[in-house]
């Protein structure tokens, strides 16, 4: 079995060595598993709970206080499952996973996702907050509970050069926030067999249920016959590029992993402003990266 995971894309991180240590141990017991599909779970599920990422603890904060978590899986033959906006939900790749298996959709997401992640025992009522999401989140002034402020306020993190530079150096900081991007992801094949899966904890300020890319499938994650691919950076730029989607399609078109990848970044970066990185595995055995950020840290492996 082949396995590729990343810690997210964005700036570079305090303490790389330690993380890195964390992705190895994430491949580690992805490598112990029968199959593509608990690969990419397994070593998800090892990156929701360290909160040096942004995914389950330790997870970005929307507009009102809470940690809302998405995941997304597909596999080679097209079966796919998401979970998004869910309060309270560390693994929310086991989520995506269960609707993947047991319902015949492709996505929940809310208050009623969590539900059904507590009925196929996924474990809910978590809670996600970490030491440093706590001090950055008290450091932001956050909104009084109003829509209308809210939405202000989201405005005002994320305005940009031209609407009004002084307010586009606050939001310059805290969207590039070391772990504004680092959504995890993984993934793995085995045979015929591939699977791709992201999990996030969104990105820092957005409006309170803001849905990004990693749930929506092509944009976050992505898997096909010719391999699978799990992308990480701006959510809205990813979404609307489908990330994912592009870097399998030149898979299908013939390239192998690491040229897939390449040339599906620096498409994206063409088209959009937004940071980005992805990890591609193609059918053919070969595996590859890319990122257009300052830096993007992935661990691989092969087991016979």
């Amino acid at each position: 079995m082949q396995i590729i995971a990343h810690g997210g894309a964005g700036s570079p991180p305090d303490e790389p060595a330690d993380r890195q240590a964390v992705l190895e141990e994430a491949l580690a017991c992805g490598a112990e598993t029968e199959d593509p599909i608990a690969a990419v779970c397994a070593a998800i599920r090892v990156l929701e709970v360290d909160p040096a990422f942004n995914a389950g603890v330790g997870g970005a904060v929307q507009s009102d206080g809470v940690v809302r978590t998405d995941a997304g899986l597909m596999t080679a033959d097209g079966a796919v499952g998401a979970a998004g906006a869910m309060p309270g939900v560390c693994h929310a790749v086991e989520v995506a996973r269960a609707v993947m298996e047991e319902t015949p959709h492709v996505m929940l997401a809310g208050e009623r996702a969590v539900s059904f992640a507590d009925a196929v025992g996924v474990e809910t009522g978590i809670d996600l907050w970490a030491d440093r999401t706590r001090e950055q989140w008290t450091d932001a002034d956050p909104p009084v509970d109003d829509p209308a402020a809210h939405l202000r306020w989201v405005r005002e993190r994320f305005a940009s050069d031209e609407e009004d530079p002084e307010r586009a150096t606050a939001a310059d900081r805290a969207v590039t926030d070391a772990r504004d991007h680092d959504t995890v992801g993984a993934v793995a094949r085995d045979g015929d067999e591939i699977a791709a899966a992201t999990s996030t904890g969104g990105r820092w300020y957005a409006l309170s249920g803001r849905v990004g890319d990693v749930p929506q499938v092509g944009a976050g994650f992505y898997a096909s016959e010719a391999g699978g691919a799990s992308a990480t950076g701006a959510g809205e730029d990813i979404a609307r590029e489908g990330l994912a989607r592009r870097a399998v399609a030149l898979l299908e078109r013939g390239a192998d992993a690491e040229t897939a990848a390449c040339i599906a970044i620096e498409e994206f970066d063409d088209a959009a402003d937004g940071d980005a990185g992805i990890i591609v595995v193609g059918a053919d055995g070969t595996v590859g990266e890319a990122f257009n950020s300052p830096a993007m840290q992935t661990a691989w492996a092969r087991t016979e």
